[in-house]
């Protein structure tokens, strides 16, 4: 038997299965099968084994909250019962359609020679301990080169929240020195950061 998980990550499985049942509101078992099996980047020319999807259904709910379930009447099709969390605007929703991008990138290696893509600069390298530092209230100390001016500059700031704009990350975030904390939260762009550690302070 072909091992179909060979070069494949799970993870790319649960967002094909995810997106295929999203796109089609409603499929039966046999139509997801004979769509993934069109699909010979991911499949590899294997089904899914009726056992296999209803494990994937159970983690996919366990790790990204998606709940697939069957109608259990007429064709027993199967549907996003909580659809209305990844249509709506907000995180779930920008999670899901950032990972179905990748993942149609990432299984699409038949073709690459004719997807072509822009580099972002989008300044991930301290996405994740901004999140951290928002999370427990800590303040961030940056050096930070502005778009502005040809100098670097060193400061404590506190993370308030981080937004997405036009492929960019930003960071609105308030000065801890007084002169520039009483002027307000500003916005500092992620990619422009050169240097980021978070401090033991804290801030409310």
């Amino acid at each position: 038997m072909v091992n179909n998980d060979r070069g494949q990550s799970l993870t790319s499985k649960y967002f094909w299965v995810i997106d295929a049942i999203y796109r089609h509101e409603k499929i039966t078992f046999k139509e997801l099968n004979d769509k993934w099996l069109r699909d010979t980047d991911i499949s590899r020319g294997v089904e899914i084994p009726k056992r296999t999807f209803d494990n994937w259904r159970y983690v996919i709910w366990d790790m990204f909250g998606i709940n697939i379930v069957n109608e259990n009447r007429g064709e027993y099709r199967y549907y996003i019962e909580n659809v209305e969390d990844i249509s709506k605007n907000g995180l779930r929703s920008w999670l899901y359609n950032t990972f179905c991008v990748s993942n149609a990138l990432a299984n699409s290696q038949s073709i690459k020679d004719r997807i072509l893509l822009e580099f972002v600069p989008s300044g991930q390298k301290y996405l994740q301990p901004i999140i951290e530092a928002m999370k427990e209230n800590r303040v961030v100390n940056i050096t930070y080169h502005s778009y502005w001016k040809d100098e670097e500059n060193n400061f404590d700031v506190q993370p308030y929240c981080v937004k997405l704009f036009r492929q960019r990350w930003y960071m609105v975030a308030r000065s801890t020195y007084t002169y520039y904390y009483e002027k307000g939260p500003r916005i500092y762009s992620l990619d422009r950061i050169q240097h980021l550690h978070t401090t033991d302070e804290t801030y409310n």
